[in-house]
């Protein structure tokens, strides 16, 4: 499982870096990850202190640091 998370945190690393700030849903479209991935793989980022969260109107946004 942690190996999964990892891959999975790689894949929304470079596409943050390739395209910039995005949604849960846009991350997950985007990179064919499974949404209980994508939350996973968005907490080992965070821990890790790679990404920023930030709500704007209903929606997060996830970006690189």
């Amino acid at each position: 499982m942690v190996d999964t998370i990892g891959i999975a945190a790689g894949k929304i690393w470079k596409f943050l870096s390739k395209n910039g700030p995005a949604s849960n849903t846009k991350i997950c479209n985007a990179t064919g990850v499974s949404k209980n991935e994508v939350q996973r793989a968005i907490g080992w980022l965070a821990r890790e202190e790679k990404i920023v969260i930030e709500q704007k109107g209903r929606t997060e946004t996830i970006s690189l640091k």
